[in-house]
């Protein structure tokens, strides 16, 4: 299961570019059911998500190099690349020092994917949580921007064929 919240940001945090990174590739083959390939610098995989804004089924198998690239050619839409920064929570927090975190926000992640090619210029920021309940007395960062999540205008799925 997949709980996440997705953020539209329209100003970087400073610090970002001091995080681990990796580039990202993916394109989708199908979109109800969501069926996604993804390539990660150099690792490829094969995604399956069910229906849901904030929480989903997910499912991701390990392709081979050469099976990433045959299912490439059957895309359909848009092929999406961004390059995502891993932020832990307690430094994406740190332009608010006095904001005190909660022993499980401390172990979470920022996903910070700021688009290439078409979306140039578009940053979404995703927060994956353990639980609904987590999920909903989430208190983002002053830097994250609209909470988009329920929208659903900023899936992936969506962006590929806009």
């Amino acid at each position: 299961m997949e709980i996440e919240r997705k953020y539209l940001i329209e100003h970087l945090p400073q610090h970002f570019l001091a995080f681990p990174s990796v580039l990202i590739e993916q394109a989708y083959l199908c979109t109800e059911p969501v069926v996604r390939i993804r390539k990660e610098d150099d690792q490829y995989w094969l995604t399956y998500k069910g229906k849901g804004l904030l929480a989903r089924e997910e499912y991701n198998l390990p392709l081979t190099k050469e099976a990433y690239l045959h299912l490439l050619k059957k895309a359909d839409g848009r092929i999406l690349t961004k390059r995502r920064y891993k932020i832990p929570l307690p430094e994406a927090m740190k332009e608010e020092p006095s904001v005190l975190l909660s022993p499980l926000e401390q172990g979470l992640t920022v996903e910070l994917d700021v688009f290439q090619g078409y979306y140039e210029g578009l940053i979404l920021a995703e927060v994956e949580f353990p639980s609904l309940e987590e999920a909903q007395k989430f208190v983002p960062p002053a830097w994250f921007g609209r909470d988009v999540t329920l929208s659903g205008e900023y899936q992936n799925s969506r962006l590929s064929q806009n």
